[in-house]
């Protein structure tokens, strides 16, 4: 497997775990579909370091980590959702016309894989940094809910 592929799904690993694992444990379901603002994005960064805090029973070296790995994430969302428009609405331009517009669904494409290529080293860092820092029965309680698919998340966030 070339070496970028695997950076790019480890890095995919990482960000789904936090991004995912947060906004289903915070996010308390969203009924707009307009895109969080800085300060949504920053309070629910707040209530996931602090929940993941209690849960797994993190020392400041470790939250610090956990606040690079946060960051990390932050520039990656960012660098993904440059441009401004929502992937939804680049979808549906694309079939607006009577044929798929392939040259612009190569080049969504693209920018996205770009940008995933660009950010992914410094988040496997900073995901490696954090998950290396936990004690082992810390390791075993992120494992155990990540092998839950995320499901179960009051459990792990209620310790």
């Amino acid at each position: 497997m070339r070496r970028w592929l695997k950076r790019t799904l480890i890095g995919a690993l990482g960000a789904t775990f936090l991004v995912g694992g947060g906004l289903a444990a915070c996010s308390h379901h969203r009924h707009s579909r307009a895109p969080m603002t800085d300060a949504e994005i920053t309070q629910l960064r707040e209530r996931v370091m602090d929940k993941a805090t209690r849960a797994l029973e993190l020392d400041a070296t470790q939250q610090a980590k956990l606040g690079l790995l946060a960051d990390a994430i932050k520039v990656q969302r960012s660098a993904l959702m440059a441009g401004g428009e929502r992937p939804r609405d680049t979808l549906q331009s694309l079939v607006a016309g009577p044929q798929f517009d392939r040259a612009k669904a190569q080049a969504f494409i693209e920018g996205k894989t770009g940008a995933v290529r660009e950010q992914s080293p410094a988040l496997i860092a900073a995901f490696g940094d954090f998950y290396d820092s936990l004690r082992p029965e810390q390791q075993q309680k992120l494992r155990d809910y990540m092998s839950r698919g995320g499901h179960g998340h009051r459990h792990f966030w209620r310790g």
